[in-house]
């Protein structure tokens, strides 16, 4: 027997956060999760690119993550406590600055900006990266409105997008996919 997947409940524009608060689907909260339901939904879409192992394993490892802060992002924050939400953790932010701190050991230094292209892997790490941002830049906006994010969120999200800016740099080395410089027009 299957479940159907429309509940009807969302009609007039509503929706519940876990605890049951109901909110618009226009509040600040919905869109920080929905941004980072989308970047996740990249980050497989980008991973289904990639042949090297290692990096498809912490992007599973980062898609992970990304359902833990959607959840934490999904919680009415007042009911939080006493519901099991899985937690994001100080190492999870370690684990991306190690694994940084591993790819740029192969990288060459950069010379100058890189545009993003040269290969659909690299091209849709840059749009992981670009949405990372914006999940950041929501949850910044969650915060400067007194609207409670785990300062922790934060943190990882603005490591998940260096760490995406690093990768899609990594798979194009892998790949030896020469990286493309931006070249400013200067006026004469």
């Amino acid at each position: 027997m299957s479940t159907k997947i429309y509940t009807k409940t969302g009609d007039s524009g509503t929706t519940s956060l876990i605890g049951g608060t109901k909110v618009p689907k226009s509040h600040l909260r919905i869109e920080s999760y929905g941004t980072v339901d989308e970047l996740n939904s990249y980050i497989g879409f980008a991973s289904d690119y990639i042949q090297h192992s290692k990096s498809k394993e912490m992007l599973k490892e980062v898609q992970d993550r990304l359902f833990t802060i959607g959840s934490s992002l999904a919680c009415d924050p007042e009911k939080e406590p006493m519901l099991k939400i899985p937690d994001l953790k100080e190492q999870d932010v370690v684990l991306l600055e190690s694994e940084i701190d591993q790819m740029n050991i192969e990288l060459p230094p950069m010379k100058s900006f890189i545009l993003p292209g040269g290969h659909q892997a690299v091209s849709s790490l840059h749009i992981c990266r670009c949405i990372c941002r914006r999940a950041e830049r929501c949850c910044v906006l969650l915060q400067q409105e007194n609207i409670f994010v785990d300062p922790l969120v934060i943190k990882y999200l603005n490591r998940l997008s260096d760490y995406l800016f690093v990768l899609s740099r990594y798979i194009g080395l892998k790949l030896n996919v020469a990286e493309i410089a931006w070249k400013p027009r200067l006026s004469s």
